[in-house]
């Protein structure tokens, strides 16, 4: 998946607006998908990014967040965490499939499907340059901040 051209997607955020991944042409895209609002991996991992958020805008980066939660949700865990990132949704998973995170998942010995932990950095030119898996919620957002910084 790396080294093409990242697909391209119009969603909503939290607050409503129409987010496409163009309007963010001319600057880096980290693209993070995510399994729930409010679980506690996944708010340790937004924090991370929302402490760092200022930074990655000194790198021209835009933080993107996906789930398949709904608006509303997206708007409490924003509001409950003071989160000024977007979070796109995509409850009818058009972008977890787009993206390849849609995958059997296992716990306490069932499987089921569900969002895989997994981020993607998008260049200026919309082309993808990294993608991690196997993400670890509390060192992952400094993890893709220093690649930035190394590039």
């Amino acid at each position: 998946m790396e080294h093409q051209q990242a697909v391209q997607f119009t969603t909503t955020d939290q607050h409503g607006n129409t987010i496409t991944l163009e309007q963010y042409r001319g600057k880096k895209v980290v693209l993070y998908f995510y399994p729930k609002d409010m679980t506690p991996g996944c708010t340790t991992e937004a924090l991370g990014f929302q402490d760092l958020y200022n930074t990655f805008k000194k790198h021209n980066t835009e933080i993107l967040a996906v789930s398949k939660d709904n608006q509303a949700s997206h708007q409490k865990f924003c509001d409950k965490h003071g989160l000024e990132f977007p979070l796109l949704v995509d409850e009818d998973g058009t972008l977890v499939q787009a993206y390849g995170v849609w995958k059997e998942k296992s716990m306490y010995g069932k499987t089921y499907m569900g969002i895989s932990r997994e981020s993607f950095l998008i260049d200026e030119h919309g082309v993808m340059v990294k993608h991690w898996d196997n993400v670890k919620p509390a060192t992952h957002p400094q993890e893709v901040l220093d690649y930035i910084t190394n590039m």
